[in-house]
């Protein structure tokens, strides 16, 4: 008779495998290390992995009617370079209930007071019928690109959001 689909009675099985970046990786004394990278933390206790981002930023707010809220804020600092910077936004309507979505890319440059946009941003856009007239751009203001969101009118929307950003 085959075994196949039988649960084991003693407790979860001991994994055999364990992927990694370089690999398979073999626990020793049952303790697997999982090390972060280029601004990836990780730490555990008890059978918990916590893995932590540090390259991005989160932001929220909310729009009634059609009116803009600057979700994040992005300081260029003082020194001239170029920036990769991604962002992603949802945003919601519990009334309807409807919902948007948008995957925005953008290259930004500053002079070290002055922050612009170079060429045109890309951006992915996926709207409920209810949100179409909704909207979600990067804004350069001052040394600085603001990721803004507009709502729609009669409506409230909930936003949240998080970019990722690479300079050189």
């Amino acid at each position: 008779m085959s075994q196949a689909g039988l649960a084991s009675t003693n407790g979860m099985p001991t994994p055999t495998t364990y992927v990694t970046n370089a690999g398979n990786a073999v626990p020793v004394a049952n303790i697997l290390n999982v090390l972060g990278a280029g601004g990836v933390t990780t730490s555990g206790a008890g059978g918990t992995i916590t893995i932590t981002s540090s390259g991005g930023i989160t932001g929220s707010g909310q729009t009634i009617g059609a009116v803009t809220v600057d979700l994040i804020t992005i300081n260029l600092g003082a020194v001239a370079t170029t920036y990769t910077i991604e962002a992603k936004i949802a945003g919601f309507n519990s009334a309807t209930p409807a919902g948007c979505g948008y995957n925005l890319i953008c290259v930004a440059r500053t002079t070290g007071a002055a922050a612009s946009i170079v060429g045109v941003q890309d951006k992915y856009v996926a709207e409920d019928a209810a949100l179409v007239a909704c909207d979600a751009n990067f804004v350069a203001s001052g040394n600085t690109i603001i990721v803004r969101a507009l709502g729609v009118v009669g409506l409230t929307v909930n936003w949240n959001s998080s970019t990722i950003q690479v300079k050189v």
